[in-house]
């Protein structure tokens, strides 16, 4: 049968795509002598007809090992192809064919589509240039769990807060899901399966069975195979936030040894992992998403021994002598020598008649990016003139009938970075609305209408609007700290040499040294990222800030 080998064993596919038809034939030749008898070669001379041959061998459930593809092709070329080949089979390892000349373009590549190798042609002989790399690649793909990874089910409501909250919890911490609409025959089926009826959603079917009812995120967590709890009693490392600098303290402090763990109470990447481009981190020159940044942030941590917990939220820091005590809200503790406090911040409520109760229901706070598609020929309005606001406008554009910023400064220059601004002004689409506010929702069940003011005239204008995301500054997660550690009167916390004068100890410090330059009003309890007073919100300063905090843990563990 074609496409099985000997024993009936499904063959894997190794997919290799050129314009050139000579080209094209040559590498399959090739591939054909060294593994055709254990693997099938699929061939296609344009991106867009490879594209739907890998869709038709997901859908029938192949398994494809490895995708080789020129870079100099027409209409889609081989960067862009391997990009949108990456939602069809993530776990693929990707491979560029490049000239010379090309050399820079597949370099570049490694940052857009994590790719796993570029080869120069001419590549004869095969047996020095591509059997060894093919090698190499295939070995390296065996050894992965690429296994299809099955569903889980999420039953709901579409205006319902609670479903876009289960949604946002499981996309963020990247469990595959499935969208069941309550009313819809499809959900009705799993709501008949699960012997429900309805009235209590969301329902959650995990991969394995499990039926979940209204769960919490730590349900969700615990069903979807994520930790909650830590596996010891005592670390030498706390690390509460899972934001950027929470992940580059974990990083650091589990590949410099530390007996590390972190504690996030909702889901890695804080706002960065909630961005659906991030374009001034160094390093990444075509951008990154918040979601790839932090998954690579999060497999690195766990790769030098760090454990994170999810659903794990903080509810108090005790001082125990030399050691530290976190308790979480669940009655819960863990004890280590230094904590690093990375909590970050959350978006400030939007204070206008009707928001509570519409919040879920068309108002969303951050990008949400698993409301984008609902947002497809729809009005959308967003909140705010800072990076994030701007980057989710950018984004939710590609589907929006229209995007509209309600800014109530009078330019975005006063809080936007420049490049955003020039990628607003060339967006079709996006319009930008100056010193204007948010007075008034209205709605049923959902939004519907927004009550705009303009700050200058005192003008008020109603417009329909079924989705508003807003984004007007951030408060930080530290009331928890109230009475522990130093915060200013807006609640950040307070380090270094900003607790006292230059090299004075400040009042009741014990220590005979002054406190290390991210270390709060309690030593060995240590402060990174936006929570920190006077932090510079920015991705690489907060990972460069949880990579100093552990440089100055060690400082601080020497000396006990």
């Amino acid at each position: 049968m074609p496409g099985t080998a000997s024993g009936g064993a499904t063959r894997t596919v190794i997919v290799t795509v050129d314009d050139d038809p000579a080209v094209s034939r040559a590498v399959a030749r090739d591939l054909r002598r060294k593994y055709g008898e254990g693997h099938r070669i699929v061939r296609a001379e344009s991106g867009e007809s490879a594209l739907g041959a890998l869709r038709e061998m997901r859908l029938r459930g192949d398994q494809v090992a490895v995708i080789l593809a020129d870079f100099r092709m027409p209409a889609m070329n081989g960067i862009e192809f391997l990009e949108r080949a990456m939602d069809v089979y993530p776990g693929a390892r990707r491979v560029l064919l490049t000239a010379y000349a090309d050399t820079g373009a597949a370099i570049d590549a490694i940052n857009v589509v994590d790719l796993d190798h570029y080869l120069l042609k001419p590549w004869d002989p095969p047996e020095e240039k591509l059997y060894p790399v093919m090698d190499d690649l295939l070995d390296a793909w065996s050894a992965s769990d690429h296994r299809p990874v099955s569903e889980t089910k999420v039953v709901g409501h579409r205006w319902s807060a609670r479903s876009s909250e289960v949604r946002e919890f499981l996309a963020r911490n990247q469990v595959p899901y499935r969208w069941y609409a309550s009313d819809e025959p499809e959900g009705q089926g799993l709501l008949a399966a699960a012997e429900q009826d309805g009235l209590r959603l969301p329902l959650v079917i995990t991969r394995d069975g499990t039926v979940l009812v209204e769960p919490s995120d730590q349900d969700l967590a615990v069903g979807a195979g994520l930790a909650t709890t830590p596996a010891e009693r005592f670390y030498d490392l706390v690390v509460i936030g899972g934001g950027p600098a929470g992940l580059g303290a974990a990083v650091y402090g589990a590949s410099e040894g530390l007996r590390t763990v972190l504690a996030e109470r909702t889901a890695t990447g804080g706002q960065a992992g909630q961005s659906s481009r991030i374009e001034n981190y160094l390093g990444f020159p075509d951008g990154v998403s918040g979601v790839q940044l932090t998954d690579r942030a999060h497999r690195q941590a766990t790769k030098f021994g760090a454990e994170i917990l999810t659903a794990c939220e903080v509810a108090a820091l005790e001082i125990n002598g030399p050691t530290r005590t976190v308790r979480f809200a669940d009655g819960s503790a863990v004890s280590a020598h230094t904590v690093i406090l990375a909590t970050g911040v959350s978006y400030r409520q939007l204070d206008a008649p009707g928001v509570p109760e519409l919040t879920g229901r068309g108002i969303y706070y951050g990008s949400a990016l698993t409301e984008a598609a609902g947002c497809q020929d729809q009005n959308v309005y967003i909140v705010g003139g800072a990076n994030s606001a701007g980057q989710a406008a950018v984004y939710l554009a590609r589907g929006a009938k229209s995007v509209t910023i309600l800014y109530r400064g009078s330019a975005l220059t006063n809080s936007m970075s420049h490049y955003l601004i020039q990628q607003i002004a060339a967006t079709p689409g996006l319009s930008v609305r100056t010193n204007t506010e948010v007075v008034a929702v209205h709605g049923t069940d959902h939004l519907e209408q927004i009550t705009l003011r303009d700050s200058v005239t005192g003008h008020t204008e109603l417009v329909d609007g079924q989705y508003l995301f807003v984004f007007i500054g951030a408060a930080p997660r530290t009331d928890w700290l109230d009475g522990v550690v130093r915060r200013d009167p807006r609640g950040f916390v307070i380090a270094g040499p900003d607790l006292a004068a230059a090299g004075e100890r400040p009042p009741g410090w014990p220590m005979d040294r002054p406190p290390y330059h991210l270390e709060t009003s309690v030593p060995g309890v240590f402060v990174a990222g936006d929570a920190r007073a006077e932090s510079a919100k920015r991705v690489a300063s907060a990972v460069g800030e949880g990579a100093m905090a552990v440089m100055l843990v060690h400082r601080y563990l020497e000396r006990l």
